[in-house]
């Protein structure tokens, strides 16, 4: 195969790329519809978050060659399926499968599936496949590294779309805007669609407090067990402030103080200062899932209390990618 290979669109295809990226925008500027195959050599590769991005030298089909940009998704949401920073280099020529731009398909496009010249397959998007097996880990507590599935994250976001929200919140619904998403400044969501992020989350227990470190725009979580109160409700925090105590061996957390926060509760509805959620995590019966449930309140925008229910994988060996958010990145397709 030539360093610079040949270019191909297969637009009539139908593809699926559900949640395509997970992104801090919508795939809008993606024609999601329809599949593109390009093959090239990789002239830039950036692995960071929000999102992971190469541009490929092409050959198209006149005998000119172009670039095209690949957008991938986070590299905190590729490392859990198996794409990390040394997966790929420039210099590599590649294969990659995806959607088209709408208003730049020659120039553009949302990356799903890649393949290098030796045929080893990697994720670029949420919903491939992961290139990881299954193992057999059994957890002991919740202690340790756990994972949610893509499901777990949709189903929680499908059933915020239902919550009995106030006028308030109905309005705010109905103006989202996926460009204006803090998540373009390096802000994640809020708890508890943060802790359904499809990342590694990994829980430290020690005797005074619980930490969890979630793998998304550095959130860390710190659930104190030592007795204190909550501080004046005028100290607000992004992630608010949480304490805990210990039911047997279920961790119940109490948390409040948040700041104002436009994706407070959902990725389309904002939290407010009187947002309050209480969360219980408990150790599955099999060992390799842990139990997240809980209750949101919030009567600016929800008009009653609301529940939720979920489940992580136990992946002890799970690594974080260790990417900080990149501003530059974050926003680099907003354009598009």
């Amino acid at each position: 195969m030539n360093t610079i290979a040949t270019f191909v669109l297969a637009c009539s295809v139908p593809v699926a790329l559900a949640a395509p990226a997970l992104a801090h925008h919508s795939a809008a500027a993606f024609d999601t519809q329809k599949e593109v195959t390009v093959t090239g050599s990789v002239t830039q590769y950036r692995f960071a978050n929000p999102h992971v991005y190469l541009i490929l030298q092409v050959r198209k089909a006149d005998g000119s060659t172009a670039a095209m940009e690949v957008e991938a998704g986070a590299a905190s949401v590729l490392n859990p399926l198996g794409f990390n920073r040394n997966s790929v280099a420039v210099g590599d020529v590649v294969t990659i499968v995806g959607s088209p731009g709408r208003n730049n398909p020659d120039t553009l496009m949302l990356g799903r599936d890649l393949y290098k010249r030796d045929g080893t397959y990697f994720p670029l998007n949420i919903a491939s496949r992961s290139v990881y097996a299954a193992r057999n880990d059994i957890a002991t507590s919740i202690a340790g590294t756990w994972f949610s599935p893509r499901t777990e994250f949709t189903t929680f976001l499908g059933g915020a779309r239902n919550w009995p929200v106030t006028d308030k919140g109905k309005a705010a619904m109905a103006s989202v805007d996926p460009r204006a998403t803090t998540q373009k400044d390096c802000i994640p969501v809020g708890a508890p669609a943060l802790m359904f992020y499809p990342v590694a989350n990994t829980i430290t227990v020690q005797r005074d407090r619980v930490v969890m470190k979630v793998d998304w725009m550095d959130s860390e979580r710190i659930m104190y067990l030592d007795g204190r109160t909550h501080p004046p409700a005028s100290d607000t925090f992004l992630h608010g402030h949480s304490v805990g105590r210990w039911e047997g061996d279920t961790l119940v957390v109490e948390t409040t103080n948040f700041k104002e926060h436009p994706i407070g509760l959902s990725t389309s509805l904002p939290g407010s200062i009187q947002k309050r959620v209480t969360e219980r995590f408990r150790l599955g019966q099999d060992g390799k899932s842990l139990i997240y449930s809980g209750v949101i309140e919030d009567p600016v925008y929800l008009t009653r209390p609301v529940e939720w229910s979920g489940q992580w994988l136990y992946r002890p060996n799970m690594p974080h990618s260790n990417e900080k958010c990149d501003l530059e990145v974050a926003r680099k397709f907003l354009l598009d």
